[in-house]
Parts: structure tokens; C-alpha cells; sequence
């Protein structure tokens, strides 16, 4: 059920509710390369250096495939995520040191104590207004320890805009999606456009365009002091012109 807005009237639903909840998303995502991304893990660990059994949070976890590979290797794990679907296929994936929960990322969740909170794959700047961004941030700071490390990985956003902008067919499992990506204002958009089961469907994708000097400020809103940052999965650093990620490591003072 939507809740009501100010006027009284149903609030619209924001894009990733109606998208991230979609069997359509993960049809046409299904190529993501698990392997590349546990490879990304693997050597985030190796660079963080969290003790075994550190207490961990994967921050819009999703259907929890990272969370499941973190928890493998003996981490105490928790995953939040907005998508009531993806954490009911989640949660079949449950086990002593490994717990998912439906929650919204603008409110604290735990407070002093998470030893790391990891934010994979461009899962931030989804919202409209930068105080929600603020908020997530601020209680992502509240749930850490002190000393408590937060990684956010996020697309280079000039690398994105020279490389990936433009309009793209392709045909999954029978189904032919239209998708065009553009630059709207200060964030890029992304439509997604077929026909399934005798209709139209449209979807859209829309996040901000953060840069480096955004996230500097954003941090600092929230209390918690970028360290260093990397350019893509390799943790190789970071150069604006020609890095496809932006990879940052904070701490929590």
C-alpha cells in the first residue's frame, strides 16, 4: 500500500521500489559476472584486513549473493535491503552467521556496531533530494564501531558519461529490451522499454552524479573521513579521466 503524501493523496513510488522488485531486473541483469565481483572482494579484504568473525553489514544487499560469499568466509554477516522480494529469496539462504532484513537505508539500523559496512555496485544516490543521501550516510556512521571502516562503491561518473550514454537493443530469454541512457540534469538516466505477456512495460533506472568532491562533502556531513579511494575492481588507484569506479574507503573517527 502506498503511504500518503502531505496533500493527503498516495505518494508516487519511487523507481528502484517498483524496479528492484521487478522479475524483469533480474532477466535483464542476469550476465552480472559473480566471479569478477567476488574477485573485487577478495582483494577488498585482503587490503581492509577485518578480523575473522568481524561483524559486517552489506547496505542494499539485494538478493544477498555477496552477503552469502562474505558470510562463507567466516564473517558474521547482515543484509538490509529495501526490496521485500529480494530479502524473501534471500532469507531461504540464512544460516548462524548470516541474517537479512527489509529496511530502509536513510534510518539507523544498529548503532557502534558494525566493524565494516560495505555498499557494492552503485547502490547509492538513488534518491531524489540530497538530504536523504545525507541521512543514509549519517546512519551509516551510527551503525559502525568507532574506528569502523565504510566502503562505498560507486561508478566514475565522468567515465560514465564519455562511455556509456546511448541507446541499446537486446533479446533475453525472448524478450527484447529497448534501453536508452542519458544525462538529465545532475543525475543519468537509464529507460527500459519492451513487451511481455501481451503489454508494454517501461521501467527507469536514475542516479545522481556524484563526484569525488561531492562524496568529500557528503562524508563530512555524515562524520565519517575518506582515507583513500581506487578505480575499479582491481583496487588500482584512481584517475577521473580514465577509472570506470570510484571506490572509497572511510572511517569512522
Amino acid at each position: 500500500m502506498e503511504e500518503p503524501n502531505a496533500s493527503g493523496a498516495p505518494a508516487e513510488r519511487s523507481w528502484y521500489e517498483d524496479w528492484f522488485n521487478s522479475p524483469y531486473y533480474e532477466i535483464l541483469y542476469h550476465h552480472r559476472d559473480d566471479s569478477e565481483a567476488q574477485g573485487f572482494i577478495d582483494r577488498l579484504l585482503v587490503w581492509l584486513q577485518p578480523k575473522m568473525g568481524a561483524l559486517i553489514l552489506d547496505l542494499a544487499c539485494g538478493k544477498g549473493r555477496f552477503a552469502r560469499y562474505l558470510a562463507r568466509k567466516g564473517f558474521h554477516v547482515t543484509g538490509l535491503d529495501l526490496s521485500i522480494n529480494s530479502i524473501t529469496q534471500a532469507r531461504e539462504y540464512e544460516m548462524e552467521n548470516l541474517a537479512f532484513f527489509t529496511h530502509d537505508m536513510r534510518l539507523p539500523y544498529r548503532i557502534n556496531y558494525f566493524d565494516c559496512t560495505f555498499n557494492f555496485f552503485t547502490s547509492f544516490g538513488y534518491f531524489d533530494q540530497e538530504r536523504d543521501d545525507v541521512r543514509t550516510l549519517k546512519s551509516v556512521a551510527l551503525g559502525l564501531k568507532k574506528g569502523g571502516v565504510f566502503v562505498l562503491d560507486f561508478f566514475n561518473s565522468t567515465y560514465v558519461k564519455s562511455h556509456f550514454l546511448g541507446s541499446q537493443q537486446k533479446t533475453i530469454q525472448g524478450i527484447t529490451f529497448e534501453t536508452n541512457k542519458y544525462v538529465q540534469g545532475n543525475r543519468i538516466v537509464k529507460t527500459i522499454d519492451f513487451e511481455d505477456q501481451g503489454r508494454s512495460w517501461h521501467f527507469e533506472e536514475s542516479v545522481r552524479l556524484f563526484e569525488f568532491q561531492d562524496f568529500e562533502r557528503l562524508f563530512g556531513q555524515a562524520g565519517i573521513q575518506i582515507e583513500t579511494c581506487f578505480g575499479n575492481y582491481h583496487l588500482d588507484p584512481f584517475d577521473e579521466s580514465s577509472s570506470p569506479r570510484l571506490i572509497l574507503i572511510a572511517r569512522k573517527p
